[in-house]
């Protein structure tokens, strides 16, 4: 591995180490219900995002809650005695792709037979801390 190569890979493990994450695999729920509720929460700040998913009617709410309340978890076991109200804590990036599709048959009328496609998704979700980011941002200036 060359200099250059190893030096972008040590700068990119250096800012994962300021980043938290969850991720939720084989979700038997569609990625476009899922991403509709997603959509709802990214950017926003970490205790604002769990109100948003508390009160939301949707399904995919309460497991996109869950996938938060793991992803807080994790960003506790770093940062043991910080609170999460004073940490800045928002919701950085939240992305969901397609999982796997179990294909099914329906039967149809006259000896014919509908596919059903029944689709899952995968989430990750990733914290950022607002604190974090304003000491980089003035540090480059």
């Amino acid at each position: 591995m060359g200099a250059r190569k190893r030096n972008r890979a040590k700068g990119i493990k250096e800012a994962r180490k300021s980043l938290y994450q969850a991720e939720l695999k084989n979700c038997p729920s569609s990625p476009r219900k899922m991403r509709l509720v997603a959509d709802l929460i990214r950017g926003s700040e970490v205790n604002k995002a769990l109100d948003i998913l508390k009160f939301s009617k949707q399904e995919a709410s309460r497991k996109l809650e869950k996938l938060l309340l793991s992803a807080i978890s994790n960003w506790q076991q770093k940062n043991e005695g910080a609170r999460v109200e004073e940490s800045g804590l928002f919701v950085k990036e939240i992305f969901v792709n397609g999982g796997r599709s179990l294909k099914r048959l329906q039967t149809a009328p006259q000896g014919r037979a509908y596919r059903i496609r029944k689709r899952s998704n995968h989430v990750t979700l990733v914290l950022g801390s607002a604190n974090n980011e304003n000491i980089e941002n003035s540090s480059n200036s």
